[in-house]
């Protein structure tokens, strides 16, 4: 199976959340023939990194099928050896053309991040590693939130690539593209970021 180039596989996403923001999914490849042929292995075009927020379901919003998307998701989208080990897995092994990392509006673990304070257990460690973004934006006009979150999409996407070999000679090479965003939670519209 020929996967599409780093601009077509954007191209088909966008086209994908189109969809969706005017409410006419095409709800593609969810037959049962598709998933028969999905016991042969899968070949997603894209590998995306988004927050893990019920709200925020990258198959559905980009309006794709199965086996088209490799998702992983994390509070605040926020990596970690796992993480970068399972992005690149997608683009060593499955040789996705693209990696869209997506913050999204209203998230929480940013907005803990933002006010910050005493949080329990771990929820700690995810804001603290949230800080730095955070401390960023916090004198830029605008929202803090918003520029926050979109920060932190901007700022994932480059550690990604900083952090593993692995991505950088793929980007390198031009045969990948990462790619940062966010998903309006009112409009329903994904952003292209930086």
């Amino acid at each position: 199976m020929t996967l599409p180039s780093s601009d077509e596989a954007l191209q088909r996403l966008m086209i994908g959340n189109r969809r969706y923001v005017a409410m006419r999914p095409l709800h593609p490849r969810q037959n049962q023939t598709h998933r028969q042929a999905m016991l042969e292995g899968q070949h997603p075009f894209a590998a995306i990194l988004s927050c893990s927020d019920s709200r925020v379901p990258s198959e559905l919003l980009f309006d794709q099928g199965l086996g088209d998307l490799f998702i992983v998701r994390t509070a605040g989208h926020v990596i970690s050896e796992v993480v970068v080990g399972s992005i690149e897995y997608a683009v060593f092994v499955l040789e996705v053309p693209l990696i869209m990392v997506m913050g999204h509006t209203q998230c929480g673990a940013v907005t803990s991040a933002v006010k910050g304070g005493d949080l329990p257990g771990s929820i700690a460690a995810l804001a603290q590693k949230l800080d730095p973004v955070v401390a960023s934006v916090r004198h830029q006009e605008g929202d803090i939130l918003l520029n926050a979150i979109k920060a932190n999409a901007v700022q994932t996407a480059r550690d990604l690539v900083a952090s593993s070999p692995i991505i950088a000679a793929a980007v390198e090479a031009g045969r990948l593209m990462v790619v940062p965003a966010c998903f309006d939670l009112e409009s329903s519209a994904v952003e292209l970021l930086a």
